[in-house]
Parts: structure tokens; C-alpha cells; sequence
């Protein structure tokens, strides 16, 4: 398969085989993750491993997903400016700044772009990979978990293993959605675009062998805006890591 097929093939997976994920093959995917494009160099992240069972059943807790306690290698991505404030202070350099928003976002962005670059790394070696935001469920008490310093902050997880059979392929939005030339385009000037995709993905959610249900994206939506996320204290947790302070 060749790397547009690959991307193009992406599924997420949750339900993995007994095979453990070895030692060096992680060595490998975050050597993979660490080549991906990093703002001003800073390399902004870091990965944690959770190789503890105890550790990881907290974690799934947080999560409220049970296949979280079960098979696959878990990390934990972390958007990292401690390491380079740390660095920074032994040059006698005042690090405050890497706390700002833009240094902030640079973090989460490098962070993101590594991930990737390890989920495309891992399904190209035939392992399947899952992001989960909901480690954020209750971001104080994972900090607490992981022991996470100052200009620290988890931005997701990753499970990664050996995929335990194989999900449908879910549609995305149309091109017409999501790419626009010189300027935004508001969602009027594509709207059957939209309600054609409204009907491919309702027909993907009643026709998929796992979790089948009545939906479309209005729907997905509507879901996201009702629901009562415990996430909503995110922004005092970042300024509590020295984040987002005016004073930065």
C-alpha cells in the first residue's frame, strides 16, 4: 500500500489482539513521531508510556472507556514547554513567555504533528491506533497521575496494538466542505454537497456491523453541544501550568 492509500484507509481502532506491541517497536514509532515538522525547532512534547496496570486502570477511569485497561501499548501525549523553560533558566534566561498563548499553541501543534506521524508510522507496520481526548475527562487528576510539571499538559492519548479485525471506513465531509480558495466560504454556498454527505454518513451508521445506530452530522453535533463534559474546567487547569496567565 502505497502512503496516499494508507492515509486515505484510516480507521480508528478500539479492540485489539493479545499481541503486545514490543519495546522496540515503540522506540521505532516515536523515533518516527520525532521526525514530523516542529515550530521554531522547539520540539514542544513529549510521550509518556503508562506500562503500569494499576496506573493504567486510573487512566481508563478517567476515561470512562473500559477497553482502555485492556490490550495495546498506551501513551500519553504531552505538550511540553518545561523542558525548554528548564533549559532556558541554566542559560540565565527569564522562561515566562513559553507559557503564552502563541508558545502554547506551537506546543499543542507540535504535539499533534508528531502524533500523527506515529498513527501513520503504526498502521504502515499493520498496528491500528486510536486517539483519546477523553484523558481530558479529568485533565488535574491525570496531571496528578503523571506527576506533570509546570508548562506541561496532556493533550490526548494514543492506544496503539494489533487490531482485533477491521472497522468500516467512516465518510468524511465533502471536499466542498472543507476547502475553499482565497477566502471562507459559508456552509450556504455548498449545501448539497452537505446533504448528500448527510445521507452517505446516515446510511454508514445503519449499515456498520458494530454500534449501528440512527445518525448524521447534524446529529454528531448536536451530540457535542449536549453533552455535559467534565472539560469544561480545561482553562483553569492550563493556568494552574502556567499557561494562558495574563502575565505571560
Amino acid at each position: 500500500m502505497n502512503t496516499l492509500e494508507l492515509l486515505n484507509q484510516h480507521r480508528s481502532q478500539r479492540d485489539f489482539t493479545t499481541q503486545p506491541v514490543s519495546t522496540e517497536t515503540v522506540s521505532q514509532l516515536i523515533t518516527t513521531a520525532q521526525h514530523a515538522s516542529s515550530s521554531i525547532f522547539l520540539q514542544a512534547y513529549s510521550f509518556i508510556s503508562i506500562t503500569d496496570p494499576a496506573l493504567r486502570q486510573q487512566i481508563a477511569a478517567i476515561t470512562t472507556m473500559p477497553f482502555i485497561q485492556q490490550n495495546g501499548h498506551l501513551l500519553i501525549v504531552i505538550a511540553d514547554q518545561h523542558r525548554n523553560a528548564t533549559l532556558a533558566r541554566q542559560q540565565g534566561l527569564t522562561p515566562e513567555l513559553l507559557g503564552g498563548a502563541d508558545r502554547f499553541l506551537a506546543s499543542v501543534e507540535d504535539a499533534t504533528l508528531a502524533s500523527q506521524n506515529l498513527i501513520t508510522a503504526a498502521e504502515s507496520l499493520g498496528l491500528g491506533t486510536v486517539v483519546l481526548g477523553s484523558v481530558l475527562n479529568d485533565a488535574a487528576k491525570l496531571i496528578e497521575l503523571l506527576r506533570l510539571p509546570k508548562l506541561t499538559m496532556p493533550v490526548f492519548g494514543l492506544l496503539v496494538g494489533y487490531p482485533n479485525g477491521q472497522n468500516e471506513l467512516k465518510p468524511r465531509l465533502p471536499e466542498a466542505a472543507v476547502h475553499f480558495t482565497n477566502g471562507y466560504q459559508e456552509p450556504t454556498t455548498y449545501t448539497a454537497a452537505l446533504a448528500d454527505y448527510q445521507q452517505t454518513l446516515q446510511q454508514y451508521y445503519q449499515a456498520r456491523s458494530h454500534n449501528a445506530r440512527q445518525a448524521d452530522f447534524t446529529q454528531v453535533i448536536r451530540g457535542a453541544l449536549l453533552s455535559k463534559t467534565p472539560r469544561r474546567e480545561l482553562l483553569s487547569v492550563l493556568q494552574q501550568q502556567g499557561f494562558l496567565n495574563e502575565a505571560n
